[in-house]
C-alpha cells in the first residue's frame, strides 16, 4: 500500500529503507533449466534453489494447476560439466533423468516413483542430456577426470543406456556440447571447440547419421569454426536442423536446407538471438509448427518476444510485461517462460497462444517490496574512450516516505559485471534496491566486452581486460555528473570476481571514484590463470594476451602490482574457502592501504568459497559495506 503521509526530509544515503539486508538475503530463489514434458506436454519443469539448504537445486513440476517437488532433500540436481554446469536433467514424458551432484551419478524417475540410478559413481561428470528413444538410451555430454587433480579432463559426447553401459560417439575435440537427436531418430547434431577458443569466440556445428549399431557415421561439419560462434541447434517438427550463428556480427537464427546442402538466414538483424555458452541447456528459441518459431532476442540489452515466420522472414512482436527473458520452452498451445522486468521479479509465466494476459505459476521473490520503493532504471548510453559508445541501466534514489534537501545530488555506486563476458539486466535485483531506497544512485555498466549489443561489442574487450572496461565504468559516472545525477565527490564502485577486477583497477589506475567495495576481487591476473579449470583455462589468452607476451602484461594490469598507486578508502570481503580468488590476494591490497595510512576494512568469512551462499553473510556484508560509505563520506551528517 502506498503511504500518503509527508515525505521525510534527510540526506541523501541516510535514507531509512523497507528493504533491510535481511529482506535482501532471504529474496530471490534461483530459477532456472525450465523444460516441458508430461503425458500430453503440458506439465512444466524448472529448478528452484534451496538457499536454506546450502544451494541444493531441487526439480519442481507444474501440473494441472498444482506446484511437486519432485526431488526431495538430498537430491541435488547440478552439474559440474565445465564447472558451471546446467543441462543437469532431462524430461521424457512422465520420465525425468537427471544428475546428482554429490555423486555425479545419472538418476531416472518414473512419476510417483522413487529415483534409481542409472549409472555407477566414478570420475565421470554429465550434462546436456538428450533421450534417443530409438535406441532407448540417454545421449549427453561426458566430462571424465583423472586421478591426476591437476590433469585436464577429457570431454566428450557419449551414450548411456538404460543398463549404465557408457558409449562414446564423439570425440577428439577439446569441449563439446549441444547434442541433438533428430526427429525419428536418423541424426544426431552437436557442437564442439578447442582451446584456446571460448564458445562465444568460435564453434563447430556437426552432423552425422546413426549406424546400425547406435555408432556415428562419418561427421559432417554444417557451420561454424575458429571466429564464427554457433549455438543452440534444435530440429523442426519437419525435421530441418536450426542453429544460432554470428556469422554476420549478431547471433542470428539459420537452418539448414533439407538437401544438406545450403544454410540459410531466417531473418536478419542487429539483434542477439542467443546468449554466451556458460552453461548447459540454454533456451531462446522453440517450435510451434514447421512455418512457426517463438523466439526471444536481446535489443540494446532488452529482451523482446517474437513469432517468426521462417518462410517469409516476418517477424512479430508478442505483447508481454518482460524486459529479461532468461529461458523460453514452446508447448502444445503456450509458451512457458523465465523471465523479469524493473518492477518484476524472475517468474515463472505462460502465455496461452488462445488467451490474452500472462499467467504466473512461480516467483523468484514472495516479499516484494511495495511499487512505490521501487527505483524503475533507465537504459542510457554515454560516449566513453576512442570514440566508442558504453552502454547502462541507471538507477535515480527511490522513496517514497523520504526526499533529499533541495539542490543536493545523490551517491553513486558504479557496479561492474562479472563474467567477464556476460550483461546486466534490467531485472528487479532487491541488492540494488537496498542501495536505491537509501537515497543512493546506481550505475549498472555494460561495458565493452558484454553480450546483448553484438560481436564487434563483445570484442571490445579482447585483450583489453582491466582497461576497457574500466575506461566504460569511469566515463558513465562522469557522464552522470556532467548530466547532474551524481555528486561527483561521492562516487563509488564495486564488483565482486571479476568485477572486482574491475573496481581495483579503477581505483589503481584513475582518480574517479573516491571509494570501493572488491567481493573476492581479482588482484592477480597471474595466479588467476594458474588456478584456472579447464573450461577457463585459455580465458585470459583472449582477455589479456597470448602465452608469449602474458607475463609483462599480467604484471603491468594486475593491481596487486600497483599498491603505490591504490589510494582510496575501500572494503574488501574475501571467503577463506575460495579457491579462484585465494585470500591473500586480498589480504596483500588491504595490508598496502593500511601502511600507508588510507581508511580500509577487511572482512573474511568462514566457510564461503568464490561467492557468498548463507544468508548471514549476505547480510553481514551489506550492512558493512554501508556503514563504510556513511563513514567515508559523513552520511550520518546533513
Amino acid at each position: 500500500m502506498t503511504s500518503s503521509a509527508p515525505a521525510t526530509i534527510a540526506p541523501y544515503g541516510t535514507w531509512p529503507s523497507p528493504i533491510s539486508a535481511a529482506r535482501v538475503a532471504a529474496g530471490a530463489t534461483p530459477m532456472s533449466s525450465l523444460m516441458l514434458g508430461g503425458a500430453d506436454g503440458s506439465d512444466i519443469f524448472w529448478l528452484a534453489g534451496r538457499a536454506a539448504e546450502a544451494g541444493r537445486n531441487t526439480l519442481l513440476r507444474y501440473h494441472g494447476a498444482t506446484t511437486e517437488e519432485l526431488t526431495p532433500a538430498p537430491f541435488n540436481v547440478r552439474s559440474r560439466v565445465h564447472e558451471y554446469g546446467g543441462g543437469a536433467y532431462v524430461v521424457d514424458g512422465d520420465t525425468v533423468y537427471f544428475n546428482h551432484f554429490k555423486d555425479n551419478v545419472v538418476h531416472k524417475m518414473v512419476a510417483g516413483e522413487a529415483p534409481v540410478a542409472v549409472t555407477r559413481p566414478g570420475k565421470q561428470r554429465f550434462a546436456d542430456f538428450v533421450v534417443d528413444r530409438a535406441r532407448q538410451r540417454l545421449i549427453a555430454v561426458r566430462e571424465l577426470h583423472g586421478d591426476d587433480e591437476h590433469a585436464q579432463p577429457a570431454n566428450t559426447i557419449c551414450a548411456i543406456s538404460m543398463a549404465g553401459v557408457e558409449t562414446v560417439l564423439a570425440q577428439g575435440a577439446d569441449f563439446y556440447s549441444s547434442p541433438r537427436v533428430s526427429p525419428g531418430g536418423r541424426s544426431l547434431t552437436w557442437i564442439s571447440w578447442d582451446h584456446p577458443r571460448m564458445p562465444w569466440q568460435g564453434t563447430t556445428l556437426w552432423l552425422a547419421d546413426f549406424n546400425d549399431d547406435g555408432t556415428l557415421s562419418a561427421p559432417v561439419r554444417i557451420a561454424g569454426g575458429d571466429d564464427e560462434s554457433i549455438c543452440q541447434p534444435e530440429w523442426s517438427p519437419d525435421n530441418l536442423l536450426h542453429f544460432v550463428s554470428d556469422r554476420s556480427g549478431w547471433w542470428n537464427l539459420y537452418r539448414l536446407c533439407g538437401d544438406r546442402q545450403r544454410v540459410e538466414g531466417l531473418c536478419p538483424m542487429e539483434a542477439e538471438f542467443a546468449s554466451p555458452h556458460w552453461t548447459f541447456g540454454n533456451s531462446m528459441y522453440g517450435f510451434r509448427s514447421a512455418s512457426e518459431i517463438i523466439c526471444t532476442y536481446i535489443d540494446q540489452g532488452v529482451s523482446r518476444l517474437a513469432r517468426l515466420l521462417p518462410g517469409s522472414g516476418r517477424l512479430e512482436t508478442i505483447a508481454n510485461p518482460y524486459e529479461e527473458i532468461r529461458e523460453l520452452r514452446v508447448g502444445n498451445g503456450y509458451i512457458a517462460m523465465l523471465a523479469g522486468g524493473p518492477a518484476i521479479p524472475m517468474e515463472l509465466a505462460r502465455i496461452d497462444f488462445t488467451e490474452d494476459g500472462v499467467e504466473i505459476l512461480a516467483q523468484s521473490i514472495e516479499d516484494l517490496p511495495d511499487q512505490a520503493d521501487l527505483s524503475i532504471p533507465t537504459s542510457i548510453s554515454y560516449p566513453s574512450v576512442n570514440g566508442r559508445t558504453a552502454h547502462a541501466f541507471y538507477y535515480p534514489p527511490r522513496n517514497q516516505n523520504v526526499r533529499a534537501p533541495e539542490g543536493g545530488k545523490p551517491p553513486v555506486i558504479t557496479i561492474g559485471h562479472g563474467g567477464p563476458t556476460g550483461m546486466t539486466v534490467n531485472t528487479l535485483n532487491l541488492k540494488i534496491q537496498y542501495w536505491t531506497s537509501r537515497g543512493f544512485g546506481v550505475l549498472d555498466v555494460n561495458y565493452g566486452g558484454s553480450t546483448g549489443f553484438g560481436r564487434a561489442y563483445r570484442d571490445l574487450l579482447k585483450g583489453q581486460w582491466g582497461i576497457v572496461d574500466v575506461e566504460d565504468c569511469v566515463a558513465g559516472a562522469e557522464a552522470l555528473v556532467a548530466r547532474g545525477l551524481a555528486d561527483g565527490e561521492r562516487l563509488i564502485i564495486r564488483g565482486g570476481s571479476a568485477g572486482g577486477l574491475t573496481t581495483l583497477c579503477a581505483l589503481t589506475f584513475h582518480d574517479v571514484f573516491k571509494a570501493g567495495a572488491s567481493y573476492y576481487g581479482v588482484s592477480d591476473l597471474k595466479g588467476l590463470d594458474q588456478d584456472s579449470h579447464k573450461f577457463e583455462s585459455h580465458y585470459n589468452q583472449y582477455l589479456i594476451a597470448p602465452k608469449a607476451q602474458a607475463d609483462a602484461i599480467y604484471a603491468q594490469r594486475s593491481p596487486i602490482n600497483h599498491t603505490d598507486k591504490l589510494s582510496r578508502p575501500m572494503i574488501f570481503f574475501q571467503g577463506l574457502d575460495d579457491k579462484v580468488v585465494p585470500p591473500q590476494q586480498s589480504q596483500m591490497m588491504v595490508e598496502a592501504l593500511s601502511k600507508r595510512g588510507i581508511p580500509v576494512e577487511y572482512i573474511e568469512l568462514e566457510g564461503e568459497g568464490h561467492g557468498f551462499r548463507k544468508a548471514e553473510n549476505i547480510i553481514r556484508t551489506l550492512e558493512a559495506e554501508l556503514r563504510f560509505y556513511q563513514t567515508i563520506f559523513k552520511l550520518n551528517h546533513a
